[in-house]
């Protein structure tokens, strides 16, 4: 993790607009209807008004009373909850209302969309499973001296995530416990996801020729 400071200020993001859309990947989502539960696939969980006031009413205790969850059910039944946080600082306290939820952390997500590219934006999600259904918060943050707080203290699992997304992009997980590198060489410079780097310096080899050649030598060794 660069130890570079942000000339500006400290502080995180400034407040976003939670009545946008999630990443724009989600697989045509339907809405959910009014007033009714959602039953998985399998027609065996369901998911009543009760659980989607729970997860709404401890995100918004958490993170702001703006802070709404938008849910969408796709064509076999899988349930997903969208959340733009209102603001980077908003993060620590909405994961501890997650894991209150006994929410499960399954992965973290960088990405650079068209939409918040133009802006001078970048967004990290989230995503959590919860009892089946899955809940996705998103942060945005600027493309430059990104900053984010560490779950790390909430979530154990995240700490590899975390080193991950500090080794591949210009981002700063502030009160991460051990920022060091994950698996790129020291030789390789901070954050090579922000540029383009030829795969072939990913795997140490001037040229996939070269690559292929290392394989047969190999392969005529053990013959």
């Amino acid at each position: 993790m660069s130890d570079r400071t942000s000339p500006a200020s400290d502080n995180l993001p400034l407040p976003l607009s939670t009545r946008e859309r999630g990443p724009e990947t989600s697989p045509h989502p339907d809405p959910l209807p009014e007033g009714k539960g959602i039953v998985d696939a399998g027609g065996g969980r369901l998911y009543p008004d009760q659980f989607i006031h729970n997860v709404a009413a401890a995100l918004a205790g958490a993170a702001g009373e703006q802070t709404e969850v938008a849910w969408r059910r796709d064509r076999k039944g899988v349930l997903t909850g969208w959340c733009r946080l209102p603001s980077g600082v908003a993060l620590l306290p909405a994961a501890r209302a997650v894991a209150e939820l006994q929410g499960r952390l399954a992965m973290v997500t960088a990405y650079l969309p068209e939409r918040a590219q133009e802006k001078g934006e970048r967004e990290i999600a989230y995503h959590f499973d919860l009892d089946g259904a899955t809940l996705t918060l998103t942060v945005i943050l600027p493309l430059e001296w990104s900053r984010v707080p560490s779950l790390t203290p909430i979530f154990r699992n995240c700490d590899w995530q975390e080193r991950e997304l500090m080794e591949l992009y210009d981002v700063q997980v502030v009160g991460h416990p051990d920022p060091r590198r994950l698996f790129l060489d020291h030789s390789l410079p901070h954050a090579p996801f922000e540029r383009l780097v030829p795969y072939s310096t990913f795997t140490n080899a001037a040229t996939s020729k070269a690559l292929w050649d290392k394989v047969m030598a190999g392969a005529r060794e053990d013959a």
